[in-house]
């Protein structure tokens, strides 16, 4: 990001993106006035990073917005080739949401000073800091910031506040048959089994017993390991015996688990107490661990 678009962000951005419970007084001053601007001036940013906006969320947003109006401002610039209308930079959700609600104006920032790389990686913040971004998402986001503006994996690491590792695994997904980017996109797979399974020449067949057997990420890297013994059945000692002991919301819960922490996940429960396990293989996954259960 340009270095004016750095200093002109700020706090002001964090403010902004929830990361604090109200923008402080000299943060709203560096990220500029709020203004109302009517809805039919706001456009979306054709390059937003996410694409897709569960329909659910996007309701109870909107009832949220009838009840309490719109709490926080979004970010917007004046819209290249648009005289008097505004591109958003962070708040599509919330846009789409007000036009459900029937809002006719709505609180922005606007910032004229950002370049099209800082639109770009202001999206892709916004959304991976709140998870909002599917992985093949977030990684044709990292791929854009690399071919399109010439960032290295080390850069987009820095920018979006990830270890290069998880940048790394992001961008292999991209790899991916159709068959698994299917399932992952639609939340039958994490990106912890996608990783499992990637570098195995019949990842087709291993995700669609994952999905299937209802597989943990650490039993799906046994089956990428050993393959799929009999097409019919999974191997008896390891992967059966766990799913036969786990009733579906707990594994449902470690899937989640693993997708939040992007690592492998197991909760063994008895009467309410137990144990919940994070495994991680290396320094920079702990790290990485590290950073986001301190956000």
């Amino acid at each position: 990001m340009a270095e004016g678009g750095r200093r002109g962000l700020g706090r002001g951005l964090s403010a902004l993106l929830g990361e604090t419970d109200a923008p402080a007084p000299e943060a709203v001053a560096e990220a500029g006035p709020i203004r109302e601007v009517p809805i039919e001036l706001l456009r979306r940013n054709p390059d937003q990073p996410r694409k897709l906006f569960a329909e659910a969320a996007l309701e109870e947003l909107a009832s949220s917005i009838r009840d309490k109006g719109v709490l926080q401002p979004l970010l917007v610039r004046p819209a290249p080739g648009a005289l008097g209308e505004y591109q958003i930079v962070a708040g599509e959700r919330r846009w789409r949401a007000a036009q459900r609600a029937g809002i006719r104006a709505l609180p922005v920032v606007v910032r004229e000073d950002l370049t099209e790389q800082d639109v770009l990686e202001i999206g892709i913040i916004e959304n991976v800091q709140r998870a909002d971004l599917n992985p093949l998402e977030e990684g044709q986001s990292y791929q854009t910031l690399i071919e399109r503006f010439g960032r290295t994996q080390e850069q987009v690491a820095e920018v979006v506040g990830k270890s290069r590792s998880h940048v790394a695994n992001t961008l292999r997904l991209l790899a991916l048959p159709e068959g698994v980017r299917t399932h992952l996109i639609e939340g039958r797979l994490s990106a912890g089994h996608a990783r499992a399974i990637a570098t195995s020449p019949e990842a087709d067949k291993l995700a669609d017993k994952i999905v299937e057997w209802g597989l943990s990420v650490r039993q799906a890297e046994y089956i990428a390991r050993a393959g799929i013994r009999d097409p019919k059945a999974p191997p008896p000692k390891l992967v059966r015996p766990a799913i036969q002991s786990k009733d579906p919301d707990t594994r449902a819960l470690e899937m989640d688990l693993s997708e939040a922490v992007g690592l492998p996940v197991e909760i063994a429960d008895k009467d309410g107490r137990g144990v919940l396990s994070i495994r991680y293989d290396t320094l920079e996954q702990l790290d990485e661990l590290c950073r986001r259960l301190s956000r």
